[in-house]
């Protein structure tokens, strides 16, 4: 298998279809946030699935505090990419490497689309934003690609 993906357990906060900032969220059912992730995992080129075979997704709701102090990240992030990237790796390594993640922020992704249409692009750019960074692609350059 290409890539590993973990199912999502999502928390839901504040009130039922509202976000963080008080705009109505766009909703998306579990199951089908989790198609449209696994449509844009779908996207990647066969030759570049067998480098994927360590990578795992997960969804969740937002990022947690310690997530956040952790990695030095913003509340309404959309994604988050964790590990090592293929071109820092050392060849010469036998040491046994836990899988790195991408972690896809639901709520965030939710809170900040309007229509269906929106969010299922946000998905899409958001997973292969983060996919970008495991093959060794820098900000300016997953901009280039439209990956922003």
């Amino acid at each position: 298998m290409a890539a590993v993906y973990t199912p999502a357990i999502v928390a839901v906060f504040g009130d039922a279809g509202k976000g963080g900032s008080g705009r109505a969220m766009k909703r998306m059912s579990d199951a089908e946030f989790e198609q449209v992730v696994q449509a844009a995992l779908a996207e990647v080129p066969a030759e570049f699935k067998p480098h994927m075979d360590n990578v795992m997704v997960e969804v969740r709701g937002r990022p947690d505090p310690r997530l956040m102090e952790e990695y030095d990240v913003p509340d309404d992030l959309l994604g988050l990419y964790v590990g090592t990237p293929l071109d820092e790796r050392s060849l010469d390594s036998h040491q046994p490497v836990l899988p790195d993640r991408i972690l896809i922020f639901r709520d965030n992704l939710c809170e900040m689309c309007e229509s269906r249409e929106e969010l299922i692009d946000e998905i899409r750019i958001t997973v292969l934003h983060e996919l970008g960074h495991h093959f060794g692609l820098d900000e300016d350059r997953l901009e280039e690609l439209g990956y922003d």
